[in-house]
């Protein structure tokens, strides 16, 4: 759950130092997710996601210690879905990595939060975002010179759709919570994380096993890998969100597919087409459009992307 605290009216220029923070969160994490990638052969996908999720939430419950004293059904329901977004998404992304190139899966994936910043809007503009984003899925479908296989497509699209589940959670975690006092936004991320590890556990714990068991060096690998991932990009949109608007942080977070591109490039030697590139900018502007969009809306929150 991310920290969405509001800035003062009055500030007009974000500085620089929350910025760079916010970027170095985004390149932690697609350069983490492409590190993972090149496991997978060793790991496998599942595997990966288990080994990744066991260990953020290891990693953040002994740092933050969640204190969960005094919560509700209703805050327990609100971090069990949280949860069940998380690890939908995580798993459902290596699937996809592990068959069509990183940028391409998060681009798709992408289309999650899209979806959350122009549900139930009339408006023309947002509909033209849609539009926009649509194409670029289209461009992705007919590019024949970087033909994508359809079930890593699909598992992209599965892994948006989990990650608008994500946001919705977080939005009326925060919102409806009727605990005194409310649970930190902190707390419920470490806890929803060990619910995504349980959630994701059965598929690939037996993956992860046999290669922890043929290579122990893994655990070190993965534990990198969850900082990465996890723990780091956590820490870094805290402090930048403390002074950032969150519509500045949005239109950020929208760059993920390009960072993804770029990691899938040096990490894994992904080499996306003109057609491809095309696409993965038009969903990028679709997204920063829809998130500016929202966030001048008087009807409609500002939508906060999670960096994944």
């Amino acid at each position: 759950m991310r920290n969405t605290q509001a800035v003062s009216p009055r500030t007009r220029r974000t500085p620089a130092t929350p910025v760079a923070l916010a970027v170095t969160a985004i390149l932690s994490v697609q350069f983490g997710n492409a590190i993972a990638g090149g496991t997978f052969s060793e790991v496998g996908s599942l595997g990966a996601a288990t080994l990744r999720l066991v260990l953020a939430a290891s990693i953040l419950m002994l740092v933050i210690r969640p204190r969960m004293r005094g919560w509700s059904r209703r805050t327990w329901a609100g971090v069990l879905l949280l949860g069940v977004g998380l690890g939908g998404m995580n798993a459902l992304i290596y699937l996809a990595i592990e068959r069509i190139p990183i940028g391409v899966a998060v681009t798709i994936e992408l289309l999650g939060p899209l979806a959350v910043a122009v549900a139930g809007t009339r408006r023309a503009r947002d509909l033209a975002w849609v539009a926009l984003a649509a194409v670029g899925v289209l461009l992705l479908g007919i590019d024949r010179g970087g033909a994508l296989a359809l079930d890593g497509a699909l598992y992209a699209a599965a892994a948006a759709a989990f990650w608008a589940l994500y946001i919705v959670a977080s939005a009326r975690l925060g919102a409806t919570s009727d605990d005194r006092p409310a649970p930190r936004g902190v707390d419920a991320l470490a806890v929803a994380m060990v619910v995504a590890a349980v959630f994701v556990a059965p598929f690939g714990a037996t993956q992860a096993t046999d290669a922890v068991v043929a290579n122990p060096t893994l655990v070190a690998v993965f534990a990198g890998i969850a900082l990465m991932t996890s723990a780091v990009p956590y820490a870094l949109e805290f402090i930048a969100l403390k002074t950032m608007p969150t519509r500045v942080f949005g239109v950020l977070s929208s760059l993920g597919p390009a960072v993804a591109a770029l990691a899938g490039l040096v990490v894994l030697g992904q080499v996306l087409s003109v057609l491809q590139l095309v696409a993965v900018a038009a969903v990028i502007v679709a997204s920063v459009g829809a998130v500016v969009s929202a966030r001048q809306s008087r009807d409609r929150p500002a939508v906060v992307l999670p960096l994944d």
